[in-house]
């Protein structure tokens, strides 16, 4: 048997995905986000901004040349995703007849932004699978994935409801429209460092947030970092996200940021040896406890050190050999 069907019997399997959402809004940043996948490979992902990235009066524009990019060769790998308007605005339904109803086989995912509850992301879902049907992706298949922005206070209220859709597999926290939403009552100093991971009321919504993401086996996106200029803000943010926070994924806005990201979320090399010296000899015994260096180990750990192998993996990082073997060792049918 696979090591995950050992490991995880009649228990969902977590959801891992690439550890950095990039985004990118102008044709420009787009083709240059492309190129970029195309040389580090698909250990981040891209999203076409259409909510920021589309000039006012440009949205069908904008729109028609997402779902160029998204059908054309560049999207070798196919993890790029959209970020649509939000399912309020009058172009939605826009974004969604255009991007879904012409590239719906190549889209990664979609993100929806400012939901005010669950209903919102129902109705978004409703729309963008009809739309997904007509052009050859019914849900029932292979739905495309939604990923879902936590910037309301309505949206945070009803966190659990939405991790818990089948369809949501990625929330994303947008600290700076739920800063706003607080008019003050929050000062703009918690949008950034340090404020942003000592303020108690974004402490709390981060911290919902992660755990309703985990409750449901869910992917917990960090906000960006927005200073552009100094990779080490950036790599201390994804840092304290990952390490202390309970995040598994982290935005970029500019591709000098995607590296730090990648590589503050990727497990050391002295983990992802551990992690393959336990998981071996758990494997010789049959998956039943061992005693390594002392310390006692069963599936409950092992279920830990499983997870370190596959987001190493993810990240493109060099295994050991016998531990990528089991790695990639396919899975019974």
């Amino acid at each position: 048997m696979h090591p995950s069907e050992v490991l995880f019997q009649g228990q969902r399997q977590p959801l891992l995905l690439p550890a950095c959402d990039h985004y990118a809004g102008s044709e420009k940043l787009m083709r240059k986000s492309m190129a970029l996948q195309q040389e580090l490979g698909p250990v981040f992902d891209i999203t076409f901004d259409c909510e920021d990235g589309a000039a006012a009066g440009q949205e069908r524009e904008h729109a028609l040349l997402v779902a160029d990019l998204l059908n054309s060769e560049d999207n070798r790998y196919k993890r790029i995703g959209a970020r649509l308007h939000d399912v309020g605005s009058e172009h939605f339904a826009h974004d969604v007849g255009i991007i879904v109803g012409n590239a719906a086989a190549r889209l990664a995912y979609v993100v929806l932004p400012k939901p005010n509850g669950v209903a919102d992301v129902l109705r978004a879902q409703q729309i963008i699978n009809a739309i997904a049907e007509k052009s050859g992706r019914p849900a029932g298949s292979k739905p495309i994935p939604l990923h879902v922005l936590i910037e309301t206070h309505g949206a945070l209220h009803e966190v659990w409801e939405i991790a818990a859709l089948p369809q949501v597999e990625c929330l994303s926290f947008g600290i700076m429209d739920f800063v706003s939403a607080h008019y003050g009552a929050i000062p703009a100093s918690a949008m950034r460092t340090p404020g942003q991971f000592t303020h108690p009321l974004v402490v709390r919504a981060k911290l919902e947030m992660v755990a309703a993401c985990h409750a449901y086996d869910k992917v917990p996106s960090h906000n960006v970092t927005t200073d552009i200029k100094d990779s080490a803000v950036v790599a201390n943010d994804a840092t304290r996200a990952a390490g202390e926070f309970g995040f598994t994924r982290m935005w970029s806005i500019h591709p000098s940021q995607i590296k730090p990201v990648v590589k503050a979320f990727t497990p050391r090399v002295s983990e992802v040896n551990e992690a393959s010296n336990i998981l071996l000899e758990a494997m010789a015994a049959d998956w039943g406890p061992i005693a390594q260096h002392g310390r006692l180990h069963d599936r409950a750990s092992y279920r830990y050190y499983w997870a370190v192998l596959q987001r190493a993996k993810l990240a493109g990082l060099a295994l050991p050999e016998a531990a990528a073997a089991l790695v990639n060792q396919p899975e019974s049918i």
